[in-house]
This record gives structure tokens, C-alpha cells and sequence, in this order.
């Protein structure tokens, strides 16, 4: 039997990428996640890695066999999953406090909006644009941030 690559559909975070690269080596996805995670860390190639493979890898459930189909077929599903992202973002960015949103939901956007944010910034001191800062303060930061939010969301929600 002939294996094939593909970006899996039922084991996704954001693409399929490490799903299905998983399936392939045939080995449990959270090591996939956990390289991806520490390369996107340590030097930043994990993001262009990722990218790169979500656009060249076909879909689990694509038919396409030309490798060009296959990369316009990528490119409108990266395409349209970020025109949702970007309502998403804007629906609850003009939200009031009393949102229609759901509260879980809504802080988890928020979340992800944090995670964009600190990724872009890593990304940018990569290319020295932050030279001032000093990014061993970062982390620690991050971290006592999140560790506030959730102590202090949870006490006013009781």
C-alpha cells in the first residue's frame, strides 16, 4: 500500500499539517506539535516551515493530483479561514461588555489575539527590530500575565 501525505482533517489545531505528518511517520501528534512549537521558538523557522508545508501539502479529503491545483486548492482554504478569523476578530472587537458572544469563547479570542501578538513580536526581534528590548523579560512576563487573568477572571465571575 502506497502512503500519501496530507494535511489531516479530523486531527487539525490550525491546518493539519503536524496531523498529518504524524499519521504518515506514524507517530502521536503532540511530538509533531512539540518539535513545530520549540522550532517556532527557538529560531522562528517552524512559522515559515509551517506555512510553506499548509500551502504544498494536499488536504486529506482533496482528489486534486497537479501540484499547482493543489496549491490553489491551499491557498482559498488559508484563504477563507482567515477572512473568518478576521470577522471573528471583528465581531468581537465592536462587541459591547454585554456581547452576544459567549464569555469562554470571547476569552479565548482573546487568548489568540495575545498568542498573535506575542508571535509577531518574536518574529520581528528576530530581525532586530527590537534591539532595546530585552527578551529574556518576556516569557517571565507573559506568564504572570496569563496567570493574572486567570486569578483575577475567575474572581469576578464568583
Amino acid at each position: 500500500m502506497d502512503k500519501r501525505l496530507y494535511r489531516s482533517e479530523t486531527d487539525r489545531v490550525v491546518w493539519g499539517v503536524c496531523g498529518g505528518l504524524a499519521k504518515y511517520f506514524d507517530i502521536d501528534p503532540i511530538i509533531i506539535r512539540i518539535i513545530a512549537l520549540l522550532s517556532v521558538i527557538f529560531n522562528g523557522a517552524g512559522i515559515v516551515a509551517y506555512i510553506i508545508l499548509a500551502i504544498v501539502i494536499p488536504s486529506e479529503k482533496s482528489r486534486v493530483t497537479d501540484p499547482k491545483e493543489t496549491v490553489k486548492e491551499n491557498i482559498e482554504e488559508i484563504k477563507t479561514a482567515a477572512e473568518s478569523f478576521g470577522e471573528e476578530m471583528k465581531e468581537t472587537f465592536k462587541a459591547s461588555s454585554a456581547s452576544s458572544l459567549p464569555e469562554a469563547r470571547r476569552r479565548r479570542v482573546w487568548f489568540g489575539f495575545l498568542l498573535i501578538l506575542i508571535g509577531a513580536a518574536v518574529v520581528l526581534a528576530n530581525f532586530d527590530i527590537f534591539w532595546w528590548f530585552q527578551w529574556k523579560y518576556l516569557w517571565p512576563a507573559v506568564i504572570i500575565l496569563i496567570g493574572a487573568l486567570i486569578i483575577f477572571g475567575t474572581r469576578r465571575r464568583s
